[in-house]
């Protein structure tokens, strides 16, 4: 029986022994390679794009040649404004990574040896840069929809003669939200945080190319749509899968991923943010065959070349 890819020596190319055994210098030198790949490392400025710089390395800053602008490798990106150290930072997102399930910001902070605010903040500012992978994307082939329901459960009193009929829409949450997933086989994972999974079908329409093939479960609101797109689809309280491809697994499996996220790891997830966590997963689940080191380099290059976060830049000071 041939082993699996994540119990082979394969899928670990990067862990903490490692990354603290380098310097502090070796964590820099990965930060300028991956901010500045087309040169090779060499600092380009954010500002002109001048390639002549000088240097000044007792604050690791350079200084633009042309238009005279101090720079760091960190400027204009997510990690912009940073207090912690490039192998603490490095570490962060090796950590990041290797949780299958996510990870708590407790968790996180308790790892790091760093507050809680500064794990949270974090950890989302990670999650904007992964979820830009797929801000434009597009899918074709075979792409399976479904939707699940999230958060808003209401707890029934203490006493029965307290209790209400929870069915009832007055004595429902208004912070149930449904997060509605098209993924493409053998290609990415698509999230769209909403009210009501029948407003999948205007995202399904914007999302999905001409000629593509779509699959889905029994709810009437697809209904509209195979008169758009080629469809299949299968009766869950027939079956879950016919055996010849007709299924919704691959969905499924997303949101198998996002149920034990959110349960396992964080036990509670504000609808307000509800949107990063269901990115976080379908990026998990997408590259779930990737490498530890392939998807933490994969992560820090896009959070080096994504744009200061705003919302999560100076966070914790506007709430207060």
């Amino acid at each position: 029986m041939a082993q699996h890819f994540l119990l082979s020596a394969e899928s670990r190319t990067l862990s903490l022994k490692e990354i603290y055994k380098g310097s502090e210098e070796k964590a820099y030198d990965t930060f300028k390679r991956l901010r500045w790949a087309s040169t090779q490392g060499e600092p380009v400025c954010p500002k002109c794009g001048c390639l002549d710089h000088y240097d000044i390395p007792t604050r690791r800053k350079f200084k633009c040649a042309a238009c005279g602008a101090q720079f760091s490798v960190t400027s204009g990106s997510i990690f912009a404004s940073r207090k912690l150290s490039f192998v603490d930072l490095l570490a962060a997102i090796c950590l990041f990574v290797n949780g299958a399930k996510g990870m708590s910001a407790v968790q996180f902070s308790r790892d790091l040896d760093v507050q809680y605010k500064t794990a949270f903040v974090l950890a989302h500012k990670l999650r904007e840069a992964l979820s830009a992978e797929t801000k434009d994307e597009t899918l074709e082939g075979e792409v399976e929809i479904d939707g699940a329901y999230f958060g808003g459960v209401v707890r029934p009193e203490n006493r029965v003669e307290d209790r209400k009929d929870r069915r009832v829409k007055e004595n429902q949450s208004d912070r149930r939200r449904v997060v509605i997933a098209l993924r493409e086989r053998a290609g990415r994972t698509l999230t769209f945080i909403r009210h009501r999974e029948a407003e999948g079908v205007d995202i399904a329409r914007a999302r999905m190319l001409a000629g593509t093939k779509l699959f889905a479960d029994e709810a009437s609101h697809w209904d509209v749509l195979e008169g758009e797109f080629a469809s299949t689809r299968i009766n869950h309280s027939e079956s879950y899968s016919d055996g010849h491809g007709k299924h919704t697994n691959m969905v499924e499996s997303y949101f198998s991923r996002l149920r034990r996220m959110v349960a396992g790891q964080h036990h509670h997830v504000s609808h307000r943010y509800l949107y990063q966590y269901a990115n976080h997963a379908a990026w998990l689940e997408d590259h779930r065959r990737r490498s530890n080191g392939g998807n933490a380099f994969a992560l820090l290059g896009g959070a080096l070349n994504h744009s200061v976060s705003r919302v999560w830049a100076g966070y914790w000071q506007r709430s207060a």
